[in-house]
């Protein structure tokens, strides 16, 4: 247990191993807006001082998962590893994790480590059991058993942000790991792999099939979009899939794994806590 914001936690956590993947970061759309600031110092303290305490306990390996945030509105889809990076204004607050996570990739690929072999990975929509509630498939399983009164009513009305047509693919958890493993044991040094699947869906096609996996029929209801919000998001994932990586859990077969974790755990008692 340590605080990444210390240089000294993270030294005493890496004696003694060969291998650091580092995770650490403040996520969730809600605490971009909120908490910026902090969210900001998590991603790039968190990256320089786990990349120091790397060099300085001779770690041999240095994964850190970045974002496809970092190139916020894509110029092409599926997405490549060559894709430009940008924000597109400093005083969105929004854009917090996204310079994080740019300068995480920054600090690995330029730190003066010529013996810490040292990998890029930028996650594409993981999702799965016990991600906590600030990702979309979570809050929608929870505002739909909200607003179903427990299933009670089998029709609802389902707000959502924007017009539903925006589109993300999304990878079960089990899958992004192995995507992880995979680029870390066989990735290439300073390199960037983007990891997720290839499979577009529209946010709305993505509620209908949550709630026909709880058993509701939902009436999508339109509304605003927050600014910097982005319309499509899809990597190409060949790099990776060139070094063995490959997605074997379709979205049904996810969503209902998803779905049964968060039901059998009661999960709508902590909905508004984000840590």
């Amino acid at each position: 247990n340590g605080d990444v914001l210390s240089l000294n936690d993270c030294i005493k956590a890496t004696k003694g191993i060969d291998t650091v993947i580092h995770l650490a970061a403040i996520n969730g759309t809600e605490n971009f807006y909120k908490i910026p600031y902090r969210v900001l110092e998590v991603g790039a303290k968190g990256a320089f001082n786990t990349i120091e305490a790397s060099i300085k306990s001779n770690v041999k390996n240095y994964l850190v998962t970045s974002s496809s945030e970092v190139y916020q509105e894509p110029t092409i889809i599926p997405t490549d590893e060559d894709e430009r990076m940008i924000i597109p204004s400093i005083n969105n607050p929004r854009f917090s994790y996204s310079i994080g996570k740019i300068v995480s990739e920054a600090a690995a690929i330029y730190s003066p480590a010529d013996k810490l072999k040292r990998i890029i990975c930028r996650p594409h929509n993981f999702y799965g059991p016990d991600m906590g509630v600030a990702h979309v498939i979570p809050q929608f399983i929870i505002r739909m058993k909200e607003l179903s009164r427990n299933f009670t009513k089998p029709y609802i009305d389902f707000p959502i942000q924007g017009d539903g047509k925006e589109t993300r693919s999304f990878c079960f958890i089990n899958d992004g790991v192995d995507g992880l493993l995979n680029a870390l044991i066989y990735g290439k040094n300073k390199e960037i792999y983007h990891i997720g699947t290839e499979k577009e869906y529209s946010i709305s096609s993505l509620a209908k099939k949550i709630a026909h996996t709880l058993g509701l029929k939902i009436n999508i209801v339109k509304g605003n979009i927050r600014e910097g919000g982005t319309s499509k998001r899809c990597p190409n994932i060949q790099k990776i899939r060139n070094i063995g990586f490959e997605p074997k859990i379709n979205l049904n077969k996810g969503l209902g794994l998803t779905v049964d974790w968060y039901l059998k755990n009661n999960f709508e008692e902590e909905k508004g806590e984000v840590t």
